[in-house]
Protein backbone atom coordinates (compact mmCIF):
# COMPACT_ATOMS: atom_id res chain seq x y z
CA UNK A 1 0.00 0.00 0.00
CA UNK A 2 1.40 2.86 -0.74
CA UNK A 3 2.16 5.46 2.65
CA UNK A 4 -0.74 7.13 3.06
CA UNK A 5 -3.26 5.52 1.43
CA UNK A 6 -4.58 3.95 4.63
CA UNK A 7 -8.20 4.74 5.81
CA UNK A 8 -7.65 7.94 8.51
CA UNK A 9 -7.98 7.04 12.12
CA UNK A 10 -10.73 9.60 12.67
CA UNK A 11 -13.36 7.43 10.57
CA UNK A 12 -13.90 10.15 7.61
CA UNK A 13 -13.70 8.10 4.31
CA UNK A 14 -10.45 9.65 2.95
CA UNK A 15 -7.53 8.52 3.02
CA UNK A 16 -4.94 9.70 5.99
CA UNK A 17 -2.94 11.37 3.60
CA UNK A 18 -5.89 13.33 2.27
CA UNK A 19 -7.61 14.15 5.88
CA UNK A 20 -5.33 14.34 8.60
CA UNK A 21 -1.48 13.57 8.21
CA UNK A 22 -1.41 17.54 6.67
CA UNK A 23 -2.33 18.25 10.22
CA UNK A 24 -0.57 15.95 12.12
CA UNK A 25 2.47 15.82 10.04
CA UNK A 26 3.08 18.80 7.87
CA UNK A 27 1.66 20.91 10.70
CA UNK A 28 -1.16 22.54 8.58
CA UNK A 29 -3.43 24.74 10.71
CA UNK A 30 -6.89 22.95 11.06
CA UNK A 31 -9.66 25.04 9.75
CA UNK A 32 -12.46 24.28 12.65
CA UNK A 33 -12.52 22.87 15.86
CA UNK A 34 -13.93 19.48 14.63
CA UNK A 35 -11.13 19.14 12.07
CA UNK A 36 -8.60 19.68 15.04
CA UNK A 37 -10.48 17.14 17.54
CA UNK A 38 -10.17 14.48 14.39
CA UNK A 39 -6.72 15.02 14.01
CA UNK A 40 -5.79 14.85 17.45
CA UNK A 41 -7.68 11.57 17.70
CA UNK A 42 -5.73 10.22 15.13
CA UNK A 43 -2.49 11.57 16.86
CA UNK A 44 -3.66 9.84 19.71
CA UNK A 45 -3.73 6.55 17.50
CA UNK A 46 -0.85 7.22 15.30
CA UNK A 47 1.28 7.94 18.95
CA UNK A 48 1.93 11.45 17.54
CA UNK A 49 2.41 13.43 20.84
CA UNK A 50 4.13 16.43 19.35
CA UNK A 51 0.93 17.07 17.17
CA UNK A 52 -1.08 16.65 20.44
CA UNK A 53 1.63 19.17 22.41
CA UNK A 54 1.37 22.02 19.59
CA UNK A 55 -2.75 21.73 19.46
CA UNK A 56 -3.27 22.06 23.13
CA UNK A 57 -3.40 25.49 25.12
CA UNK A 58 -0.71 26.37 27.06
CA UNK A 59 -2.89 27.42 29.78
CA UNK A 60 -4.45 23.65 30.17
CA UNK A 61 -1.69 21.56 28.52
CA UNK A 62 -0.52 19.16 31.09
CA UNK A 63 3.29 17.98 31.65
CA UNK A 64 2.91 14.45 29.97
CA UNK A 65 0.92 14.29 26.88
CA UNK A 66 2.20 11.31 25.28
CA UNK A 67 0.10 8.80 23.88
CA UNK A 68 -0.53 5.91 26.01
CA UNK A 69 1.03 2.81 24.03
CA UNK A 70 -0.98 0.12 25.79
CA UNK A 71 -4.14 1.87 23.75
CA UNK A 72 -4.99 1.05 20.69
CA UNK A 73 -7.86 3.20 19.54
CA UNK A 74 -10.13 1.98 17.19
CA UNK A 75 -13.27 4.03 15.90
CA UNK A 76 -14.54 6.99 16.11
CA UNK A 77 -18.09 8.80 16.55
CA UNK A 78 -18.56 12.99 16.40
CA UNK A 79 -22.00 13.20 18.07
CA UNK A 80 -21.90 17.19 18.74
CA UNK A 81 -20.44 19.46 17.13
CA UNK A 82 -21.46 23.35 18.03
CA UNK A 83 -19.46 26.53 16.50
CA UNK A 84 -16.30 26.04 16.09
CA UNK A 85 -16.11 26.99 11.82
CA UNK A 86 -13.71 28.50 10.68
CA UNK A 87 -14.81 32.42 11.66
CA UNK A 88 -15.31 31.29 15.08
CA UNK A 89 -13.99 31.80 18.36
CA UNK A 90 -14.41 28.83 19.72
CA UNK A 91 -16.10 25.77 19.44
CA UNK A 92 -17.37 22.78 21.00
CA UNK A 93 -17.04 18.80 19.82
CA UNK A 94 -18.64 16.10 21.47
CA UNK A 95 -17.15 12.55 20.08
CA UNK A 96 -16.82 8.87 21.33
CA UNK A 97 -13.62 7.59 20.87
CA UNK A 98 -13.06 3.40 20.97
CA UNK A 99 -9.98 1.88 22.13
CA UNK A 100 -8.75 -1.74 23.61
CA UNK A 101 -5.87 -3.18 24.87
CA UNK A 102 -3.90 -6.09 26.14
CA UNK A 103 -4.55 -9.13 24.53
CA UNK A 104 -6.03 -12.95 24.88
CA UNK A 105 -8.02 -12.76 28.27
CA UNK A 106 -6.56 -9.72 29.55
CA UNK A 107 -7.93 -8.12 26.60
CA UNK A 108 -10.43 -5.06 27.70
CA UNK A 109 -11.86 -2.55 25.26
CA UNK A 110 -14.04 0.52 26.38
CA UNK A 111 -15.35 3.87 25.08
CA UNK A 112 -14.21 7.53 25.98
CA UNK A 113 -16.75 9.68 25.94
CA UNK A 114 -16.51 13.27 25.91
CA UNK A 115 -17.89 17.19 25.33
CA UNK A 116 -14.28 19.34 24.41
CA UNK A 117 -14.16 22.73 24.20
CA UNK A 118 -11.89 24.58 21.36
CA UNK A 119 -10.99 28.37 21.11
CA UNK A 120 -9.01 29.93 18.23
CA UNK A 121 -6.16 32.06 19.20
CA UNK A 122 -3.74 33.92 17.13
CA UNK A 123 -5.65 32.14 14.14
CA UNK A 124 -5.40 28.69 15.13
CA UNK A 125 -7.42 26.17 16.59
CA UNK A 126 -6.78 25.09 19.91
CA UNK A 127 -8.42 22.02 22.81
CA UNK A 128 -8.46 23.45 25.87
CA UNK A 129 -9.88 20.80 27.92
CA UNK A 130 -12.99 18.41 27.95
CA UNK A 131 -16.10 17.10 29.89
CA UNK A 132 -16.19 13.66 30.43
CA UNK A 133 -19.48 11.35 29.76
CA UNK A 134 -20.70 8.82 30.84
Amino acid sequence: MIPGAEPCPCGTSLSYAACCRRFVVDGELAPTAEALMRSRYTAYAMGSGDHLFRTWHPRTRPADIEPDPALTWIGLDVVDVVDGAADDTGGIVEFRAHWRSGEGSSRQSGTLHERSTFARRGGRWLYLGAETRV
